[in-house]
C-alpha cells in the first residue's frame, strides 16, 4: 500500500461512515482524480486532485512523518467542519489504489535494512556482527527515550492555514523540545493536561502532562489550546451518537479560528512570528500592533477632473474579522488594526474592494462634499498630490455655527428656529428652496439637526421650523436638554419662554392660629393659584414629576417639601384636596399635636403663630407640664412620678377639650371595673 494503514484508519475514523462510503464510491466510479504527487515513503507524501461531484472540488492532503500535516478541500462541508470530506478521502483511496501509482512507488515501500538476502549462511558470522552492533544503538536509543524533559522544557509551536478566497482560518500545534510532534488528537491532549497524564508521543518525546513541563513563552500557548480544545471535547461528545456515520462535529486535529479565537490569538501571538500557510505557500508572519502602510491619495488628472487611488494592490492584503477588532494580512505581517485606522483607512479600502475599484474619479463640484463628508471621517487616509493650497481651500467648508431660537407658540408648544451661519452667510437649513454656492460641512448639519430629533422634536413644515407638542418632552427639555442644547448652539430665548420655566411652590409665610376653639391654617401666601391645588395634589399622589399650571409653566413634584407638607395635612387630617382651594383650612383643635410634628420639617418657610397656638404647645411639652400643672395635696404622697404625669397630661387634655383615655396598666389603684375617660364631657375625676 502507498499510504500507511494508520493514516488510513484515522481518516476513515474522522469522516465518519456516511462519508466513507461516499468516497469509495467515487473512487471506484472514477470521479475522483490525481492531479500531483510529491512522494518519499507511505508517511511522507502530498497529493492534489480534482474530484468530480454537483461540480468541481480542488483537494491537497499532505502526510509527514506518518501525521496529516494538512487537508483541504474546496466543497462546503469541509469549510463546515475543516476535517475529511468524501471528496479529500476519494483522493487518497485513488492514489492508494491505482495501479499506475502502484507500479511507480511500491517497488521500495518493503526494504528492510536488517532483512538477510541470499548469502545469509555464507556471511553468517558477519550477519551476528551487524546485529550485536545494531541491537547496542537500539538499546541506546532506548534509554534515551526514557530521559523526560526537564522542568519548563516542553515549547509549543503553532502553524496557521488561511484560506483568502473563503477567509476561514484554523490553526495545528507541535510539541517537543529538540523534535516536535504534532497534536493529533486535541481532545485527547485536553484530558491528558486535565489528568495530569503521562503520555509518549514517540521516539524522543514522553513527559508528565502539567503547567510546569511548559516552556514559560509557551504557556499563554497552552492556555488558549485548552480554552478551545475544551470546546471541541464537549461538541463532538455531544454528537457519539451519529460519530461513526457522520463523523465528528470539529475536526480535533485544529481548532478553527472564528471572531473570539483571532481576538485571542492575537493576543497569545502578538510581536512573534508564526508559520502560515496560504494559498499552500508558507511563510512566517509577525503579529504587530503597527498600522500597515495603506494610505490614498488624490491627484489631479485634468484641468477639472481628480482621481482618488490607493497606494497598494487593493486585494494583495487579506482583512480578517475579529470580534473586538479587525486584522490585515499581507506577506510578512499580520496587523491588529487600531478604531481610528478601522474607521478611516480600512473602510476606505473595504469600500474600494467591495466595489472592484482600482481608483474613483471625481470632478471639482464634488470636491466640496469631499472635504465636508468625507475627509473629516477619515483624517489623515487621504493625502493630497500636485493640488495647490490655494485651490483646496476653496472647496474646504468654513466653521458651522448653529443659532437656535425657542419660544412657545399659542398652545403652549415650544418651537425652535434654527439658522446656520458661514462667516457672512446665515440661512434656514429647513428651507430647501434656497440654492447655496458655498462649501457646507454637511457633517456638523446633519449632526445638529438630528439633536432636535432625538430630543422628540417634530418637522412644522409649514412654518419650517421644529415644535415640541408633548408636555412629557418638553419638562424633559426644561430640566436636563437646555443645558446640552446651550454646549452646541447658540441659544436664543424670547421674554414668554422665560415665564414658562419650572417653578417651585413655596409656602411664602404660613399662618397658624387657634381661636373660638377651631384650629386655622392660613395658605394664601402661596406662590401658586389655590384653585390649582387640588389638581395638583391628585398630581402628586399618582407620583406623577410634573404638574403644568394654566400659565403653561411647570411644578416640580419631585423632592418638594411644601407639595410633601400639603400632602401630609391632607392625608393625615381627613380632608379632601379641594379644602385647600379656599386657602384656609380648619380643623379640630385637637389636631395641633399632628400639625406641629408638620411644621418641623418644612424649611425655609416662615411661619406664623398666634399666642393661643404657641401656650398650648408649650404647655404640652413635658417640661412645661411640670411648672404649670400642680397635683392635689391629697394625691401628692401617694402617686408615684409617672402617674403625676399621667394626672398633668389629663388636665392638659382637659383644658383643651382634648379627648383623652387612662389605660388599666399605669398603675392608678383603679379597681378592675373603673375606666377613667377625660374626653371633656364625662364627670371629672
Amino acid at each position: 500500500m502507498l499510504v500507511n494503514k494508520i493514516i488510513l484508519e484515522n481518516l476513515y475514523q474522522d469522516a465518519g461512515e456516511k462519508r466513507t462510503q461516499k468516497a469509495k464510491k467515487y473512487q471506484a466510479a472514477r470521479r475522483a482524480k490525481v492531479m500531483e504527487v510529491e512522494y518519499q515513503d507511505s508517511q511522507n507524501f502530498e497529493i492534489r486532485g480534482m474530484v468530480v461531484g454537483s461540480e468541481r472540488y480542488r483537494t491537497f492532503v499532505a502526510v509527514k512523518n506518518g501525521e496529516i500535516e494538512d487537508i483541504t478541500c474546496t466543497c462546503e462541508d469541509y469549510y463546515k467542519h475543516y476535517s475529511v470530506c468524501k471528496h479529500t478521502l476519494a483522493t487518497i483511496l485513488e492514489f492508494n489504489q491505482n495501479k499506475t501509482y502502484l507500479e511507480e512507488y511500491g517497488e521500495n515501500l518493503e526494504k528492510n535494512f536488517l532483512k538477510p538476502n541470499s548469502n545469509t549462511e555464507n556471511y553468517r558470522n558477519f550477519q551476528q556482527m551487524v546485529n550485536v552492533f545494531y541491537q547496542e544503538a537500539v538499546e541506546g536509543i532506548d534509554a534515551e527515550e526514557t530521559t523526560l524533559p526537564k522542568v519548563g522544557m516542553i515549547k509549543i509551536e503553532p502553524k496557521i492555514f488561511y484560506d483568502k478566497f473563503s477567509g476561514d482560518m484554523k490553526i495545528e500545534f507541535k510539541i517537543g523540545n529538540k523534535r516536535m510532534y504534532k497534536i493529533k488528537n486535541l481532545s485527547e491532549f485536553y484530558t491528558r493536561m486535565i489528568n495530569q497524564e503521562f503520555y509518549r508521543y514517540g521516539e524522543k518525546l514522553q513527559f508528565l502532562h502539567n503547567q510546569e513541563t511548559f516552556a514559560e513563552e509557551s504557556k499563554p500557548l497552552l492556555d488558549f489550546i485548552m480554552k478551545y480544545a475544551e470546546i471541541i471535547k464537549y461538541a463532538n461528545s455531544n454528537s457519539n451518537s451519529n460519530y461513526k456515520y457522520y463523523g465528528k462535529a470539529l475536526s480535533e486535529t485544529s481548532i478553527i479560528v472564528g471572531n473570539s479565537a483571532m481576538d485571542d490569538l492575537f493576543e497569545v501571538l502578538i510581536g512573534r512570528k508564526v508559520e502560515v500557510q496560504k494559498d499552500y505557500h508558507n511563510d512566517n508572519i509577525e503579529f504587530t500592533e503597527e498600522q500597515p502602510k495603506i494610505e490614498f491619495k488624490l491627484k489631479k488628472i485634468e484641468e477639472e477632473h481628480y482621481v482618488i487611488e490607493p497606494n497598494i494592490e487593493i486585494y494583495k492584503v487579506n482583512i480578517i474579522k475579529g470580534k473586538k477588532y479587525k486584522y490585515i494580512l499581507d506577506e510578512e505581517k499580520l496587523y491588529r488594526c487600531s478604531k481610528e485606522f478601522e474607521n478611516s483607512n480600512l473602510k476606505l479600502l473595504e469600500l474600494f474592494r467591495q466595489n472592484y475599484m482600482t481608483e474613483v474619479k471625481l470632478g471639482k463640484k464634488e470636491l466640496s462634499q469631499l472635504f465636508s463628508i468625507i475627509v473629516p471621517k477619515v483624517k489623515n487616509a487621504i493625502t493630497i498630490e500636485n493640488i495647490p493650497e490655494e485651490e483646496i481651500e476653496k472647496y474646504k467648508p468654513k466653521e458651522l455655527i448653529a443659532k437656535v431660537f425657542f419660544d412657545f407658540d399659542k398652545n403652549d408648544y415650544l418651537i425652535a428656529d434654527v439658522k446656520f451661519c458661514y462667516e457672512d452667510q446665515e440661512f434656514n437649513p429647513l428651507d430647501e428652496t434656497i440654492k447655496l454656492d458655498f462649501p457646507r460641512n454637511m457633517i456638523k448639519e446633519t449632526k445638529a439637526l438630528n439633536i432636535f430629533r432625538k430630543t422628540g422634536f417634530m418637522l412644522d413644515v409649514r412654518n419650517l421650523r421644529f415644535i415640541l407638542p408633548d408636555n412629557d418632552k418638553i419638562y424633559e427639555f426644561l430640566t436636563q436638554d437646555i443645558d446640552y442644547y446651550r454646549q452646541q448652539f447658540e441659544v436664543f430665548v424670547t421674554d414668554n419662554f422665560k415665564t414658562k420655566q419650572i417653578k417651585q411652590p413655596k409656602m411664602g409665610t404660613l399662618g397658624v392660629k387657634v381661636e373660638n376653639d377651631l384650629l386655622a391654617i392660613n395658605l394664601k401666601e402661596m406662590n401658586i393659584d389655590q384653585k390649582e391645588l387640588k389638581e395638583i395634589m391628585e398630581k402628586y399622589s399618582l407620583k406623577k414629576k410634573y404638574h403644568r399650571l394654566k400659565d403653561g409653566s411647570f411644578i416640580d413634584l419631585e423632592n418638594n417639601q411644601e407639595i410633601e407638607f400639603l400632602d401630609k395635612l391632607v392625608t393625615g387630617m381627613d380632608l379632601q384636596y379641594k379644602d385647600l382651594e379656599e386657602g384656609e383650612v380648619k380643623l379640630p383643635v385637637y389636631r395641633s399635636l399632628y400639625l406641629n410634628q408638620l411644621l418641623k420639617g418644612i424649611k425655609g418657610t416662615e411661619i406664623e403663630k398666634n399666642a393661643a397656638y404657641k401656650t398650648m404647645v408649650n404647655q404640652l411639652d413635658k417640661e412645661q407640664l411640670e411648672e404649670d400643672i400642680k397635683v392635689p395635696e391629697h394625691l401628692n404622697t401617694i402617686l408615684r412620678y409617672y402617674q403625676k404625669t399621667g394626672f398633668k397630661w389629663l388636665k392638659i387634655l382637659d383644658q383643651y377639650h382634648f379627648g383623652g383615655i387612662l389605660a388599666d396598666d399605669m398603675g392608678l389603684r383603679k379597681n378592675h371595673t373603673d375606666v377613667i375617660c377625660y374626653c371633656g364631657l364625662c364627670t371629672k375625676w
